[in-house]
């Protein structure tokens, strides 16, 4: 089986993981108003630089210069290794780096003087690793929104192929103009907090965030990753199938053996937007899962992109440890067709497993199944 054996979130609301659930717990948002490049109003998520920087300095003690979406994901992984306790520069342990947009914002500062490879993924999880000393070869995956569960299925082959004890899993997007008017041209952001599965949704929210969860197959009570599986439906670049048909099948196989009356709960995507949500309310309810409560983390922390599927599991498996069902920010009047169960409080579950689904552009779509090893 493989475990998590420790995790890491940086985000609006906090540098740890134990500050942003406990902000989770409280019903805190990190979500504040904002304007994009054309001082149109939008709602978004943001980590103040300075602060990520200061305290990469104060870590580090490094006089290299690095962007901050790259202190940032250092700062992240720094903080679950020295949890776990790993030697980041052996042998048997490998990075995997979760991003969509990386260093992008370089491409609008023509003079930034980091060199032109900074651009490039494969450069960022190379920077990723070599920070630690680790010899091996990085992996990166970037595959649109569900590129942090992506990245966690990959940690599963990759354990369970021997070659690693270890594999530390980063993601990490922050949310610069080229990022924001790209949605914008979707029409797909809210100007107001997001509202998941609401009647009244009327789209996203962005967010920023580095998140990094150290995976192991040494035996530790807590949360294992049983599997995780993608299926893409194809239907089209931007919109998801009108019957959840990829997401109803990753359901499928990674609940095999599972019945739905033991899933604590489903961390959704819960996007806020209208194509996303009642996607995933029909995918929930072909698979069997209308007494499943289901929460949405996207009015908390906006989405956060490549490191999404990382900072939203970490939350989720939280909640399962402590057997609790966290409430769905934002949802207040019932919008959805299908059969769903929307929780709208904090409540108790004695359940052992829990679901966390992930979908994104170009019809993939991705689910990971946890469980309370007690």
């Amino acid at each position: 089986m493989i475990y998590k054996l420790s995790d890491n979130i940086i985000s609006s609301l906090g540098f740890t993981t134990a500050a942003n659930y406990k902000a989770v717990l409280e019903g805190k948002s990190g979500i504040a108003p904002g304007k994009d490049a054309a001082g149109n109003p939008i709602a978004i998520s943001r980590i103040e630089p300075e602060i990520v920087e200061e305290s990469f300095r104060n870590t580090f003690k490094t006089k290299e210069k690095y962007t901050i979406p790259e202190q940032a994901m250092l700062l992240s992984a720094h903080i679950a290794m020295k949890e776990a306790g790993i030697q980041a520069g052996s042998e048997r342990t490998c990075f995997v780096l979760s991003s969509t947009k990386g260093n992008i914002h370089l491409l609008g500062l023509p003079t930034h003087g980091f060199g032109q490879d900074r651009v490039h993924l494969w450069h960022t999880a190379g920077l990723l690793a070599g920070f630690f000393g680790n010899p091996n070869t990085p992996f990166t995956v970037s595959n649109a929104c569900i590129s942090g569960a992506c990245a966690q299925i990959a940690a599963i082959q990759l354990l369970e192929q021997g070659r690693y004890d270890h594999v530390v899993v980063t993601g990490m997007d922050l949310a610069p103009d080229f990022i924001v008017s790209g949605f914008q041209s979707f029409k797909s952001l809210d100007e107001e907090r997001c509202r998941p599965f609401d009647a009244r949704r009327k789209g996203l929210n962005l967010g920023e965030a580095a998140a990094t969860i150290v995976y192991g197959k040494e035996k530790k009570k807590g949360i294992s990753l049983i599997r995780g599986s993608i299926r893409n439906d194809a239907n089209h670049i931007s919109g998801p199938s009108r019957t959840g048909e990829g997401l109803y099948r990753a359901l499928q196989t990674a609940m095999d053996g599972i019945p739905a009356h033991d899933i604590a709960f489903i961390s959704a995507h819960g996007t806020a937007t209208p194509y996303n949500d009642q996607m995933e309310a029909i995918a929930f309810s072909r698979a069997g899962l209308q007494s499943s409560p289901v929460f949405s983390l996207k009015a908390l922390f906006g989405h956060t992109l490549g490191a999404a599927g990382i900072l939203e599991s970490i939350i989720a498996v939280k909640a399962l440890e402590q057997g609790l069902v966290l409430p769905s920010t934002g949802y207040e009047e019932p919008g959805i067709e299908g059969d769903i169960t929307i929780s709208t409080a904090l409540s108790k579950t004695d359940k052992r497993y829990c679901l966390k689904t992930l979908s994104g552009f170009g019809g993939c779509n991705a689910v990971l199944l946890f469980e309370n090893t007690l």
